[in-house]
């Protein structure tokens, strides 16, 4: 044999010698999880349980409102001044607005992005047409997602900062709160956006249950009821205080 008939390979640089299974666990766990399905699925659900929580704690310190002016002006004070000694005051406030606006973005991210890949999946002959129940969710979640937002925005500039708000006055969270649903158009506002709330929760509830593995039709039932309790307490919740103030019942 000469040295023309032989074969030599090319030296290949040691970065593409690794075995492809070394590459891959370079990338970091968090990194896997998020790449897949199942992984923003779960991202999704922890997120939106986040959400949940903040949503159920912020609806039962709205009920304050009935008790009297001064419990509910005073839990603001006391909210401001948790762990003050540690954060500052109003600190952990602050914590708990970066923590709620990290959920939203990664809840918003991961619903996106799987509402892509579902689409991309799709065959381009896919010509039936989807279900009336699912086109409702989906459109529900859209749609009540934008609304959501546009409220947050509001309702952060109304008794938060109190820049569009008729009384307006920190620290007086029971004559702002009066004040803003004494305008019939911004408890319609209101009212409309909890509502999207209380379909968003609803779906979502139901979504996050049903991801965690088969189900028996009972399970199924007990589910679906589960979210629907949930999102019409929720929704009752809140709505009560513009209710009350529309009504004369606060004021």
């Amino acid at each position: 044999m000469t040295l023309q008939d032989e074969r030599v390979e090319p030296a290949l640089p040691a970065r593409d010698r690794r075995p492809a299974a070394g590459r891959e666990r370079r990338r970091t766990s968090i990194g896997r999880l998020w790449s897949s399905t199942a992984g923003k699925k779960i991202v999704m659900a922890a997120s939106g349980a986040i959400l949940l929580l903040y949503v159920v704690a912020h609806m039962l310190s709205n009920l304050k409102v009935f008790i009297s002016p001064a419990s509910i002006d005073a839990y603001a004070v006391w909210l401001r001044s948790l762990f003050d000694g540690l954060l500052g005051y109003e600190g952990f406030v602050w914590v708990v607005r970066f923590v709620l606006l990290a959920a939203v973005l990664v809840h918003a991210t991961a619903a996106y992005q799987l509402a892509r890949r579902a689409k991309a999946a799709r065959p381009v002959g896919y010509r039936r047409r989807p279900k009336v129940q699912a086109g409702y969710a989906v459109r529900t979640m859209r749609w009540g997602g934008v609304i959501l937002v546009f409220f947050v925005v509001y309702h952060l500039l109304d008794l938060t900062t109190g820049h569009v708000n008729p009384h307006g006055v920190h620290g007086e969270v029971y004559r702002n709160v009066v004040a803003s649903f004494q305008r019939w158009y911004i408890a319609l506002f209101y009212a409309l956006a909890v509502c999207s709330l209380g379909l968003h929760i609803r779906h979502g509830l139901w979504s996050a249950m049903q991801s965690l593995g088969a189900m028996t039709a009972a399970r199924q039932r007990a589910a679906k009821l589960t979210a629907l309790v949930v999102a019409i307490a929720i929704t009752a919740g809140f709505l009560s205080v513009p209710f009350a103030v529309v009504t004369g019942i606060l004021k």
